[in-house]
């Protein structure tokens, strides 16, 4: 081989081409100029230092001239598939429970807009016994507790050594105060000559006992005896602070079937005070209720309550408006719509609440349960006779509202001295509380 043959074999093989390539467009003298073949690739070295690129004759692919077909994403459609179906599926779900939504004219027969405290329509309820659930509060008609100014109707939880001549010495120890001697007490139960546990109209306190006058004063507002009702609405803004109670709810103006649950209880909003950063049941939850049953231990509240809670919000951020609509076939509750509802009970899914509650057959403590709403024939009794509003912010209680061991609850169902507990741990829920002017349960507006 010529030494320029060699030399372009050398050149050839250091850029990765076979000689017999290379001999392509090696010809003639050293001093000829290199003729690319089309479809080649190699670089040489002039003398001047510029190179020239070719690319290697080859079969090559050219996709482009080819037939183009298209080809099936399977992903696709059933992405978008699947995208529709749930789409469908929502908006027959909207529509069918808007469907479902009974749609009746109501007559308006009061509208309270708490431009005034009206006298014709609301009384308050003024005792100390916690009305049944064990509450720590003293209802009383002090304005410190309810007024009624540009936002509409407050109802206010306060310290009784802030608003009364009570000390704090005389709170817990050799005090008693006697609200049917003072003529303030509500109840139609004073049993004044009998000094027994939980009465409604007196308190004593005892340090050997632990018994304490009620360390905190609250209002409850009724339309007893002036207004009853079977459909309504209530805007109101909830509280926050530990262990208050809001609650918007009714009873029966009459005990027609007996007492407590016999004749029924509805509760159209209920709600916690705590903070639900801290407390799982707190600010952000509230709940409706029926309350029926034969005895205080059979009430069947658990078949007929819900709930609705947000992640984001607080009851107590803004107004609310809570709604209740009920009559012969139906009652539910709602909350600032009709389409979010909190409780639906249809009553003629059964032939009456005795046969619902299963009630035919049990015994407590070997007394068999009287069946006292069968008789009448109609399958909404006890939920069958007027019933009346009440608006109040209860503070704690004992009959398991605020469960035991949860959110470092300060007293126990079961204490012998469950307020005085509470008391105790006043410096951990009182700073909860705020100023009293930011207080407390608003109402902007009742309608029934």
């Amino acid at each position: 081989m010529s030494t320029q043959g060699q030399t372009q074999e050398s050149t050839a093989l250091a850029h990765g081409v076979s000689p017999e390539a290379a001999q392509v467009f090696v010809a003639g003298s050293r001093r000829s100029t290199p003729t690319p073949v089309l479809g080649s690739r190699i670089s040489s070295y002039h003398g001047r230092g510029r190179s020239s690129a070719y690319t290697v004759a080859e079969d090559m692919e050219k996709p482009w001239l080819k037939e183009w077909k298209r080809e099936v994403n399977w992903y696709s459609i059933i992405l978008y598939t699947g995208v529709l179906i749930a789409l469908c599926l929502s908006a027959f779900i909207a529509w069918n429970t808007v469907r479902k939504i009974p749609h009746n004219e109501y007559c308006l027969i009061m509208d309270d807009q708490f431009n005034q405290f009206d006298t014709d329509i609301w009384s308050h309820e003024i005792q100390m016994n916690g009305f049944g659930t064990g509450s720590f509060d003293w209802t009383t008609d002090d304005k410190a507790n309810s007024y009624v100014d540009e936002q509409g109707l407050h109802i206010v939880p306060t310290l009784t050594l802030n608003h009364t001549k009570i000390t704090l010495d005389q709170m817990l120890d050799k005090h008693i105060v006697n609200l049917t001697r003072d003529g303030t007490c509500t109840s139609m139960d004073q049993r004044l000559s009998n000094l027994t546990y939980n009465n409604p109209c007196w308190a004593r306190s005892n340090a050997t006992s632990r018994a304490i006058i009620s360390p905190v004063r609250s209002a409850r507002l009724t339309t007893s005896r002036k207004r009853t009702i079977k459909y309504g609405r209530v805007e109101a803004k909830l509280p926050s602070g530990d262990w208050m109670w809001p609650a918007i709810w009714m009873m029966p103006q009459d005990s027609v079937y007996g007492e407590w649950p016999r004749s029924g209880e509805i509760d159209i909003m209920e709600s916690r005070g705590n903070y639900a950063e801290k407390y799982p049941l707190g600010n952000n939850i509230v709940s409706s209720a029926m309350h029926w049953g034969t005895l205080y231990d059979t009430d069947a509240f658990k078949l007929s309550k819900g709930e609705w809670g947000s992640k984001r919000t607080k009851m107590s951020d803004a107004f609310h408006t809570f709604g209740l609509e009920w009559n012969e076939k139906y009652l539910f509750t709602w909350l600032d719509g009709r389409l979010r509802q909190i409780v639906f009970f249809d009553f003629t899914k059964n032939e009456n609440m005795w046969e619902y509650g299963k009630f035919a057959g049990a015994t407590v403590n070997k007394t068999v349960h009287k069946d006292t709403w069968s008789q009448t024939g109609r399958s909404n009794t006890p939920f069958d006779q007027p019933f009346y509003l009440i608006l109040n912010v209860a503070v704690g209680s004992t009959n398991g509202w605020f469960p035991d061991k949860l959110g470092a609850k300060p007293w126990s169902d079961e204490s012998s001295a469950p307020m005085r507990d509470f008391w105790d741990a006043k410096d951990t829920w009182l700073p909860s509380w705020g100023e009293e002017k930011d207080r407390g349960m608003i109402v902007r507006s009742v309608k029934m």
